[in-house]
């Protein structure tokens, strides 16, 4: 019983103690800029798992990216949702087509993201090389909005537009 008793009483007096050391602080210069690094690698992410996808041709990966209403502008089409942006992948996306088996990359120096808050942009570049002939099959410049969704950033707005090829300035 006095045992039980005494590890109530240390029990109780660290939780008194964590209850005071949080909502109290504010974070540091260095915490915030941890923070806004660690959200950056989140977000690009989506960019590695997109190349992934068009790569490998891994449909379900690539639909992992989007939200469920998210809008796609391509090809002077506008899709809207999940569904009609997986049908395009399937039927129009040259780095889905049978016989396809593109890498994509994109340069480093042509990417870009900014984040504020719970809403981001992240612009990327898609090069698509055919291993068999070493040569570029298609470019495509995509700009993405997008926002942190149930704890998960998703793409909600995309336009796809030509890239212009250049080297690294």
């Amino acid at each position: 019983m006095k045992r039980t008793l005494l590890a109530t009483f240390a029990l109780a007096g660290v939780v008194v103690i964590l209850a005071g050391c949080g909502g109290s602080h504010k974070p540091s210069a260095a915490e915030l800029q941890m923070q806004k690094e660690a959200t950056l690698y989140q977000i690009d992410q989506i960019e590695r798992k997109f190349h992934l996808a068009t790569s490998t041709q891994n449909l379900a990966l690539m639909m992992s990216l989007w939200a469920p209403g998210a809008v796609f502008n391509i090809d002077q089409q506008t899709l809207t949702g999940k569904a009609q942006i997986r049908h395009w992948f399937v039927t129009t996306a040259g780095a889905f087509q049978p016989g396809h088996h593109w890498e994509s990359d994109t340069p480093s120096y042509k990417l870009r993201a900014s984040v504020n808050g719970d809403k981001a942009t992240l612009y990327f570049e898609c090069h698509y090389i055919d291993p068999k002939t070493q040569k570029v099959v298609s470019y495509v410049a995509v700009t993405h909005q997008l926002q942190k969704i149930g704890g998960k950033w998703l793409i909600v707005d995309s336009a796809a537009k030509p890239a212009v090829l250049s080297a690294a300035p």
